[in-house]
């Protein structure tokens, strides 16, 4: 599992069966401060997410088990969309969101 934001919608006129009625985001994914952490991807949406959310994603086998069917042809899902990321980690060492407040 891990985090993303979405930056945009994907169109396909055509889809596998499975995909069809499913929306496909562009994921940019991050950390838990919200720095890119690798290249944009696309990403099947299981929760209504929208642009600018940061969400949480699986990928591989456990994203083409996020659909009905499962095993459709995915490699990112998106199963949820983040209220607020808390490292107390990060808090215990001073180093916290740059953003101030919370990280979303």
């Amino acid at each position: 599992m891990y985090l993303g934001v979405v930056k945009g919608t994907v169109v396909a006129e055509r889809k596998v069966e499975g995909l069809r009625g499913a929306k496909l985001l562009l994921v940019e994914p991050v950390d838990d401060l919200g720095r890119a952490t690798g290249p944009h991807q696309v990403a099947v949406d299981t929760v209504q997410a929208g642009v600018g959310d940061r969400v949480y994603l699986v990928g591989s086998r456990e994203a083409a088990l996020a659909l009905e069917p499962w095993f459709v042809p995915v490699d990112a899902a998106i199963v949820g969309i983040v209220d607020d990321v808390n490292n107390s980690e990060r808090a215990a060492s001073g180093a916290g969101p740059e953003r101030g407040g919370g990280t979303r």
